[in-house]
């Protein structure tokens, strides 16, 4: 009988590296699903996008509504 470090080591080789064969397209997959370029370009565009003026109370989203800033 093979002892029990051979044995995990085979299996860590064969499901190990399927496992993560199958996480990363996974990954890929949901990341270049249908609908979520929209997702994905205000994502991008968060670092630009009061660029020209600071952000108003009234441009804020609801859940940041709630939040005000410490220094006045």
């Amino acid at each position: 009988m093979e002892d029990t470090y051979t044995v995990l080591q085979v299996i860590a080789r064969s499901w190990g590296a399927m496992f993560m064969l199958l996480v990363f397209l996974g990954v890929i997959l949901f990341t270049l699903r249908p609908g979520s370029r929209k997702v994905h370009r205000d994502t991008a565009n968060i670092p630009f996008r009061y660029d020209d003026r600071p952000m108003s109370d009234d441009d804020a989203p609801a859940q940041s509504r709630q939040f005000k800033e410490a220094r006045q």
